[in-house]
């Protein structure tokens, strides 16, 4: 058996996320059943990271083994022939058996996208959060500053997290505007369940003036999720990268403008 990793991008509207669900249509059951037909045979799929529902991806990592013997164009070419048009393997790659998409990765990179105008898109209603009260993103990025570093997050996880630690590194937030859309771009090893979300739920009050700059600190020295903001909506995030050893090789995608 052999091991291949997968790049795979996905616009998560119409998913139930990715994890499979029964009766749910998910990103991995379409994803393995691809993949079954064009191994002709069952497999397992490992992912980098799980995406809720009306969550996406530009750089979701997938591992399965298979017996199969197939070219790297060969396995992209079949797959996406068998995928819905809202999953696209964008790579393939032959890699070794101590790979894993989950436990090898070493940082994950994740982008939330806001329309600030006064006026909702008919175009990215389903792609960014529009959020209609003007934003200031100096006084968003000083309280996020005051996120990054070694923490106990149990103010920004979801109530059905299962992690069983709530103690995550944050390497960075930054955050860039440019015109009407705002970009948060947030990178760690690890994340809990709708810790991005709820990151951006507090950011955005203090970016409105309703809240100030401190209330960060104070929410995530709480470790209480109901002294934090709203979660914000799915449809604003993106699963953008994950970084690996270089020993493996992986490629990278050009996706958003780079901000680090």
């Amino acid at each position: 058996m052999g091991r291949i990793a997968l790049g795979v991008e996905y616009d998560g509207t119409q998913f139930a996320g990715w994890q499979v669900q029964p009766n749910q249509r998910t990103v991995q059951g379409c994803l393995t059943e691809a993949i079954r037909i064009v191994a002709n045979h069952d497999v397992k799929t490992v992912a980098a990271g799980r995406t809720d529902s009306g969550v996406h991806a530009l750089q979701q990592v997938v591992h399965f083994d298979t017996g199969a013997q197939r070219e790297q164009r060969n396995w992209i070419l079949g797959l996406n022939t068998h995928l819905p048009t809202d999953v696209n393997v964008v790579w393939a790659r032959r890699v070794d058996s101590d790979f894993s998409a989950r436990f090898s990765a070493l940082s994950r990179r994740y982008r939330y996208l806001i329309l600030n105008r006064v006026s909702r898109s008919s175009i990215h209603h389903k792609k960014m959060w529009w959020h209609f009260q003007s934003l200031d993103i100096e006084s968003m990025q000083a309280a996020a500053d005051l996120l990054v570093g070694h923490h106990d997050f149990s103010a920004f996880r979801a109530k059905e997290c299962q992690a069983h630690n709530p103690v995550k590194t944050m390497e960075a937030i930054k955050i860039k505007r440019q015109g009407d859309c705002i970009a948060i771009d947030v990178k760690a090893q690890s994340f809990l369940h709708h810790m991005v979300r709820n990151i951006v739920g507090v950011l955005v009050p203090i970016g409105e003036g309703k809240k100030p700059v401190s209330w960060a600190l104070d929410v995530l020295e709480s470790r209480d999720r109901a002294q934090g903001g709203v979660t914000s909506p799915p449809e604003g995030l993106y699963f953008v990268d994950v970084q690996y050893p270089a020993k493996y090789t992986l490629p990278t995608v050009s996706t958003f403008p780079v901000v680090w």
